[in-house]
């Protein structure tokens, strides 16, 4: 699968091949070229996984409420 192709993957998609190649380089049973390329697939699924979870945080709000707990309406999520 090419780059452009790990950017169409959903989140769940690419984090569970990505655990997968983990699994599979820390079995240490892998050929030297096969890890090479695996390696290098897990950081295009790493860094497409990272892209997705910032965009999640960054539409994420907090729910308002007024004194008595009623909702009030949203704010962003302060992440700090």
């Amino acid at each position: 699968m090419a780059e452009t192709e790990i950017e169409k993957l959903p989140f769940e998609q690419a984090l569970a091949e990505l655990e997968d190649i983990v699994k599979a380089l820390e079995r240490g049973d892998v050929p030297l070229e096969k890890s090479i390329a695996l390696y290098e697939r897990g950081d295009a699924l790493k860094k497409h996984c990272d892209a997705l979870l910032k965009a999640a945080e960054a539409r994420v709000e907090k729910i308002t409420t007024d004194a008595s707990g009623k909702p009030t309406g949203t704010v962003p999520l302060d992440p700090a």
